[in-house]
């Protein structure tokens, strides 16, 4: 169940009778208990309540008292020895009219009226699986109203399916966004009276609800109707009551749908709600799933917490401006300077969704310009922040509506705080039609006409709140000389996951090549960024996927991005980026904040710790700012050549298993001298046994006399003349051999090209020349056995991972990428006698475990103590053969290996000059 579905549940029971005997069973019932775990409870085969109530082990002990004994018997089951042998986390005590709670864990309370206890559903969450960090409590009211949203939402469809129509959704998009604005409207005052709105639909509408659709339809037009201008158009006495809204929001399509007698009990359910509470930065968000049919499944969960929009908002500016604030004191001056700066500050999220980073960013701002109001003996001050300097692009037209309807309500919510409701009143109402989130695909739009970096542009309003031509982008605003911030949350979609509109949109933003078939699609973002950035005071930070900053993708993006003047002036590395739904699959992520002039210092935060740091590379670490390029051979001369291994391409005929292989030799013993062991990743890291043909133009006399083989044989040729590439058309010339053949008759060095991120050391051994390394592993052949030292350390999956990226979730490996890069110092023949040392001393060790696999081996929890002490000895050498003691952790490796790339590559680039120039 999803918060939503709970607070509905809950929401019912306190509407029922109370049933002394039933309301425990009901209520865990509302958080997700399933028939069989109540069925054990209320048999007490589970129940251990030693206090006549019902106590479900590890979650909650609960106790129906009689009248006027529940804080008493609250305290009861605080001292309950039943309650400390389950575990209860929660205790609750009710006798129908009172309700006490408390978290045993936290030690937070709940205390109200029977009634009352679904607005503190949001501190019982646990129950059902869900992580209830306190910003889910703050937004109890958000998931209560979107609840209550919700249900009106689905019950209108069931009566008005044409309004769930692609053509006519828009519509209904519309009637909701009105909807919300008037509950909020009526319990704020802006409508003059409390439950205003909710009143006279109840009052004027018949109980059968056969006219409520054109009540509400007249107390719009009456919204949208300027009072001078009321008489004639003939607005109803009781609908005259209602101020003159305009901003567009009730202008256009006014048709409301018809309404049900249960539609109409929702609506007043809602109306009863308390609006003043609305979060409109949580509220947006949620109330956005709503209407998008397919995340109603996690409706209430799609929100980002406002601590994740702070790790973008406050290094890209608001830090600076705290800073600034602090070093201002109460001097009247400085203060003033920073208020003008604040008001010419602009917050452009080109994904903007239901709004929520420009919310946070606009009540961040009108915080700071309150204290600074405050110092200077000006707290009633009206605001010099409007709203229009909070800009956004968003795909979708509902997103874009709430969106600004979130940011009108917090600028009335932060005028009550900081001037007061009086004030806040006053200056409401009408709202402005000015439209400065528009709704169209930001990857296709010019970001200069929706955010033009100085002056007011055309000044051109909209008729409807929710229409927003292009040539109505540009609006009154007066930025000369003002910053403008970029930032937000936009799609990720890996490359292989992204429609064929978005690769069109890849393509039109890198402006043609390749390089955008391997980028997520959030990288197309930072490009429209830096070329946005060019024109104007601006810097730019976007939450992504963390792959964005491993392996080829760098390159691809930070060649075009150093090319535009752009640095690296914060980041968090990778993070894990969840919602608070139970079970949700967490996203790692980072930050990247983006300038275009390097700071003397960058803001580098790893995890909870922050430094300052001379710069960040791309890789998001301290470092250069470089990017790594495939190399085709070894930048350390140390190194012998890596290659990938041998290509079939056989339609799976020159590979057997090994009871195929067994009844071949049986068949015929003569083939065994054709087979050899296959070897490719998953073989090396679970030892399947596999085998291969391996003839050689010699031995194709002895493989033509044995009729299995010329069978397989004659299939590969099939296969490659069938095949629609040319290239596999080629090799069907030679089908009783591999297509690619990489194989030599000497001792290997394998690597598995994809591992699981869980292991610590990356898949790898040794093999004779009886192996055949196949495409999906990478081979050093006739190699030195310090080598494999190196492969299997620290020093080198640290490299890796950060290099060579991940397919999906798993490390992927790449000889071009991951060990032709790798820089390795000059090697003492002690520091390679140590290292071949230590590559024994791990071989010896996972034979001493035989037949125990390399999965089984390095499994992190079952991992053999002889053969982890073999590798800490073999990193322990290596990292003392780069700085002469140990890391502390891979940052200070990956830190120490991007030095050293460095200067060997430029090294090897002076060397190719002075050698090109000699040639001359």
């Amino acid at each position: 169940m999803n918060a939503v579905e709970i607070e509905e549940a809950i929401s019912a029971l306190a509407e029922q009778p109370f049933d002394p005997a039933e309301f425990p069973f009901l209520f865990l019932r509302a958080f997700g208990n399933k028939d069989t775990t109540i069925r054990r409870l209320r048999s007490g085969t589970s129940n251990k309540s030693d206090l006549g109530g019902v106590l479900q082990t590890s979650h909650i002990h609960l106790v129906v008292c009689s009248n006027g004994e529940v804080a008493m018997t609250l305290t009861a089951l605080r001292n309950s020895p039943a309650t400390a042998r389950a575990k209860a986390r929660f205790i609750v005590a009710t006798d129908g009219v009172d309700f006490e709670a408390e978290d045993l864990e936290t030690g937070e309370t709940a205390v109200c009226a029977f009634t009352e206890f679904p607005d503190h559903f949001g501190f019982f969450l646990p129950l059902a699986g869900i992580s209830t960090v306190k910003q889910v409590r703050e937004s109890s009211f958000d998931i209560r109203a979107t609840s209550r949203l919700n249900r009106l939402y689905v019950e209108l469809l069931k009566d008005n399916p044409e309004w769930g129509t692609e053509e006519r959704r828009p519509d209904m998009n519309h009637f909701m966004a009105r909807l919300i604005f008037s509950f909020f409207a009526e319990d704020t005052d802006i409508f003059n009276s409390n439950r205003l709105f909710t009143t006279t639909v109840e009052r004027m509408s018949s109980r059968d609800s056969i006219n409520t659709h054109d009540v509400i339809s007249e107390l719009f037009r009456a919204m949208n109707t300027k009072r001078e201008d009321r008489e004639g158009a003939g607005i109803a006495r009781w609908a005259d009551k209602f101020p003159y809204v305009n901003g567009g929001l009730f202008s256009g399509n006014m048709d409301v749908p018809r309404f049900s007698r249960i539609a109409r009990s929702y609506l007043l359910h809602i109306g009863n709600l308390d609006w003043t509470k609305i979060n409109p930065d949580i509220f947006g968000s949620m109330i956005q799933a709503v209407a998008e049919d397919e995340e109603r499944g996690a409706l209430g969960m799609h929100y980002t917490s406002v601590p994740n929009i702070l790790k973008v908002l406050n290094p890209l500016f608001l830090d600076d401006l705290r800073e600034r604030l602090q070093q201002a004191g109460d001097n009247p001056r400085t203060l003033l300077n920073l208020r003008k700066r604040i008001s010419r500050i602009r917050v452009f999220d080109p994904a903007c969704g239901s709004g929520n980073f420009l919310v946070i960013a606009y009540k961040e701002l009108r915080f700071i310009e309150a204290e600074i109001n405050r110092r200077r003996g000006e707290s009633d001050r009206r605001t010099e922040i409007p709203l229009t300097n909070f800009r956004g692009i968003e795909l979708r037209d509902f997103p874009a509506e709430i969106a600004r309807l979130a940011l009108i309500i917090a600028e009335f919510q932060c005028d009550v705080l900081y001037r007061g409701q009086k004030e806040a009143l006053a200056e409401f109402l009408p709202l402005d039609a000015q439209n400065w989130i528009m709704c169209g695909n930001a990857l296709r739009l010019d970001w200069l006409s929706v955010c033009p970096s100085t002056g007011t542009g055309l000044k051109l309003h909209a008729d409807d709140l929710f229409h927003t031509p292009l040539d109505q982008a540009q609006i009154d605003f007066e930025n000369e000389g003002g910053e403008t911030y970029i930032c937000g949350n936009p799609q990720f979609k890996g490359a292989r996951k992204q429609t064929k509109s978005q690769k069109e949109d890849m393509a039109h933003v890198f402006g043609g090549g390749n390089e955008f078939k391997d980028c997520d699609y959030v990288t197309a973002w930072y490009l429209k960024a830096a070329d946005f950035a060019k024109h104007c005071n601006a810097a730019f930070a976007f939450v992504s996927t963390s792959s964005i900053s491993e392996g080829e993708q760098v390159a691809h993006l930070w060649s075009h991005l150093y090319r535009r003047g752009c640095h690296i002036i914060f980041a968090h590395q990778g993070f894990k980026w969840r919602n608070n739904a139970s079970n949700n699959a967490a996203v790692q992520c980072v930050i990247i904040g983006v300038g275009m002039s390097k700071p003397a210092r960058c803001t580098l935060f790893e995890g909870e710790t922050k430094r300052d740091v001379e710069s960040i590379s791309p890789y998001l670490i301290a470092g250069p700012e470089l990017y790594v390029k495939t190399r085709d051979e070894p930048l350390s001369q140390e190194l012998d050549l890596m290659v990938s291994g041998s290509m079939a391409r056989d339609g799976g005929n020159l590979i057997l298993t090994h009871e195929e292989a067994k009844a071949l030799i049986h068949d015929e013993p003569t083939a065994t001298e054709l087979l050899k062991e296959l070897v490719g990743s998953k073989e090396l890291v679970h030892y399947r046994n596999r085998k291969c043909l391996w003839i050689d133009d010699e031995r194709l006399p002895i493989a033509k006399k044995i009729a299995g083989v010329c069978e397989r044989i004659q299939k590969v040729k099939s296969f490659r003349e069938a095949s629609p590439a040319k290239t596999t058309n080629g090799y069907a010339a030679i089908s009783h051999k591999f297509a690619q053949r990489a194989h030599r008759n000497t001792v290997a060095i394998a690597v598995a090209a994809a591992s699981s991120e869980e292991r610590e050391y990356l898949p790898a051994d040794v093999f004779d020349q009886n192996s055949v390394i196949s495409n999906l592993a990478f081979a050093v052949y006739d190699p030195s056995l310090w080598e494999f030292a190196i492969v299997c350390s620290k020093m080198h999956i640290a490299w890796v991972a950060t290099v060579c990226g991940k397919l999906e979730t798993r490390l992927r490996y790449s000889s071009t990428l991951g060990w032709n890069t790798f820089p390795v110092p000059p090697l003492t023949d002690k520091n390679k006698a140590d290292l071949t040392r230590c590559a024994e001393d791990i071989l010896l060790a996972r034979e001493a475990h035989f037949p125990s696999t390399i999965a089984d081996l390095y499994d992190p929890a079952e991992m053999p103590p002889d053969l982890r002490q073999a590798h800490e000895r073999n990193d322990e050498v290596l990292d003392r053969i780069y700085v002469g003691r140990r890391f502390r952790n891979d940052t200070e490796r990956l830190e120490k290996l991007f030095e050293l790339y460095t200067k060997l590559a430029a090294k090897q680039g002076a060397a190719k000059k002075r050698k090109a120039g000699a040639s001359v």
